[in-house]
């Protein structure tokens, strides 16, 4: 057999395809982060960082953010757009603004804010939580501040509030009742408002968000409401307010023709409102702009068939054609790119704390006993002849299969009429996995694979047992089946000889992971390797960063991971440090929320213990210990505690 190579990793998981410039796969087979792609210099052994977050003493499960990724996907959007605004020749500015429901953490905001304030990058928000986040946040006086979702008068009154302090603050109209009441507050407190319309789109995008866009969409106005309400500004003197039209398709676009055509329709409406004498001066086109989430780049849900260059270019001139055939200026353009943003920055590392095999894939240790004795059921002869047959490469593959799956049924059904005795099942099921195990290997040689053989693979599958939720920090695969690209933090210049899945440690059979990347779209199980006794193996969940960090719920009441930020520093030996390690949830922080008390739970149990401790059952010294153990455990990490196997004192 051909050795394995770093080629075959990369073609096998696929790093450079979904990576975007910042993970490839090193020569020593470890995952290698490249955090600012215009820098090579700087690059990363993500061994090294596991190996750090070890010896500070962090407990696995993690979030690692790394930071100059984020600002480096920043300063790439904003310069992008400028760079096709200067080619294009187009008179208006880009004004981009990063939706912060995609990743409110506070960490991602700042980071985000700081790196676009060259650009005059703004926030957006949708709720009002989130606007009491972008008025505190959004201190550029130059940037903007877009306000989406549905309104109540206290949304607008903070908005307006943004308007007293200097800010550019865009309140997006999604429903026509919003505008009376807008209008209304806003002479009421004598605060000129700066208003947009979002506009229904007959466009549709193309992915799981296709129904964000289109006449029955959740937001926005028909093309009848959005003329009434640019007539309702000019009857109340405040037609010079309305300054942007805003249109979005959806999330996660995955067909570039969706893009082009939502921005010929709402350029069109934009130069209609132009001649009607409305003064806008944005259109903004939404959010949408995808990441590859499988490598493919193909028009499948976790992808796109195009890249941000493309985009970007397709949004300006697409609006400049429009524009200059119905000779109106160019507005400045607006978006809401936040998955784009932030996806790549963040990923969910956890340990791999042990393997449940298939009935096929027992420990050699652990397998029954099969030899051949006296007064046997037929059933067993007939299903060892068969295990002897399959040594034969003469004889015909599908045939002992069929053979071996006909004797498995009847022997089960044997079983349950008291004909074949439970060792005597136990003895054909060994004898069969093994069969089954060796017509694997024989169908590795061929060309064609029958349907019915194809399922071998997944029928002999391993589950690694992860220690981390899927329902925490993972819940878009369970929830809608989002595709996340997984692979090992090391040893990809060795062949992976273990087909498996993932499973997590809560107590719930939804709490695995089963679609992988695959050669034709998704697959069942990924290889991995085989775990070792002395050695820790960890792999890693990308492309993390946009949403799944604040969407987990607390199923088993496992709460927050731990996190690790990562900065990138050439004067260092390892070309980072960790910058800030911030605390997961404890028990404590979940039975909190859950409305329990804590201290109270201490209490009691201390007085349960006492209690044994008055009757004799447990000695006062013993009791303290198990007071104390109790409430550490309260103040404790709610996920496994997993020393390392290379550095068991850690």
């Amino acid at each position: 057999m051909a050795k394995w190579t770093i080629e075959d990793a990369e073609r096998l998981y696929r790093v450079k395809r979904w990576g975007g410039g910042y993970f490839e796969i090193g020569e020593n087979g470890n995952l290698h982060v490249t955090p600012d792609p215009t820098n090579t210099d700087i690059r990363i052994d993500f061994k090294t960082v596991v190996e750090e977050i070890q010896q500070e003493g962090i407990q696995f499960p993690v979030v690692v953010r790394f930071h100059d990724i984020l600002r480096s996907q920043v300063a790439q959007l904003n310069q992008t757009f400028r760079d096709a605004i200067k080619e294009a020749e187009y008179n208006g500015q880009y004004m981009g603004v990063y939706p912060i429901k995609v990743n409110q953490m506070r960490e991602v905001v700042e980071e985000v804010v700081e790196a676009g304030e060259a650009f005059n990058y703004g926030l957006e928000a949708g709720s009002k939580a989130e606007l009491l986040t972008v008025l505190s946040y959004n201190t550029n006086e130059e940037s903007l501040t877009i306000l989406n979702g549905y309104k109540d008068e206290e949304f607008m009154r903070l908005a307006l509030l943004g308007r007293k302090l200097g800010r550019k603050i865009i309140v997006v109209v999604e429903k026509y009742s919003e505008l009376i009441a807008l209008v209304r507050i806003s002479k009421e407190l004598k605060i000129d408002p700066i208003i947009g319309l979002r506009s229904k789109m007959t466009v549709k995008g193309r992915g799981k968000w296709a129904s964000s866009g289109g006449e029955r969409a959740k937001f926005g106005l028909t093309i009848a409401e959005v003329i009434n309400a640019s007539n309702y500004l000019k009857e109340q003197g405040m037609l010079d307010c309305l300054k942007l039209l805003h249109f979005h398709i959806g999330s996660q676009i995955t067909d570039i023709r969706s893009v082009k055509e939502a921005v010929s329709e709402g350029g069109r409406i934009y130069a209609e409102l132009h001649r009607m004498g409305v003064g806008l001066e944005y259109i903004d086109v939404g959010g949408g702009l995808g990441i590859d989430y499988d490598g493919s780049q193909s028009t499948n849900d976790s992808s796109r068939n195009y890249s941000m260059q493309e985009y970007v270019a397709d949004v300006v001139y697409g609006i400049k054609e429009v524009c200059d055939l119905e000779k109106v200026p160019h507005p400045n353009i607006v978006s809401e790119s936040g998955r784009a943003i932030t996806a790549h920055h963040s990923c969910v590392i956890t340990p791999i704390v042990g393997e449940i095999r298939s009935s096929g894939s027992s420990l050699d240790s652990n397998k029954f006993e099969t030899t051949e004795q006296e007064n046997e059921h037929v059933l067993v002869k007939n299903m060892r002849s068969v295990s002897v047959q399959i040594d034969d490469p003469n004889e015909n593959t599908q045939e002992l299969f069929n053979d071996a799956s006909q004797y498995k049924e009847q022997a089960v059904d044997a079983f349950k009429l008291r004909v074949v005795s439970l060792p005597e099942l136990a003895k054909i099921e060994t004898l069969y996995w093994d069969i089954m195990k060796k017509v694997q290997k024989r169908l590795r040689h061929v060309e064609f694979i029958p349907e019915e053989l194809q399922e071998l693979d997944y029928a002999l599958s391993s589950q690694y047992l992860c220690n981390f939720s899927v329902f925490q920090s993972a819940a878009d695969t369970w929830a809608i089946d989002q595709l996340l690209p997984i692979a090992p933090l090391t040893r990809m210049n060795e062949e992976p000889t273990v087909n498996c899945s993932l499973v997590d440690i809560t107590c719930d059979s939804d709490g695995k992971i089963d679609q992988f990347i695959g050669d034709y779209g998704t697959t069942d199980f990924i290889p991995l390797h085989e775990l070792k006794e002395d050695e820790d193996y960890y792999v890693g969940l990308f492309l993390t960063g946009a949403y799944q960090d604040v969407m987990g719920d607390m199923h088993n009441l496992f709460g927050r991971l731990n996190e690790v930020h990562i900065y990138s520093y050439d004067d260092d030996p390892e070309d980072f440090y960790i910058e800030e390690f911030v605390n997961g949830s404890s028990v404590n922080d979940v039975l909190s929320i859950m409305q329990y008390n804590p201290s109270l739970m201490a209490h009691n149990v201390k007085k349960l213990i006492d209690k044994r401790i008055a009757s004799g059952d447990i000695k006062p010294r013993e009791g303290v210990k198990w007071t104390d153990f109790y409430e550490n455990c309260l103040d404790g990490y709610t996920y496994l505690k997993t020393p390392s196997k290379s550095n068991p004192q850690k």
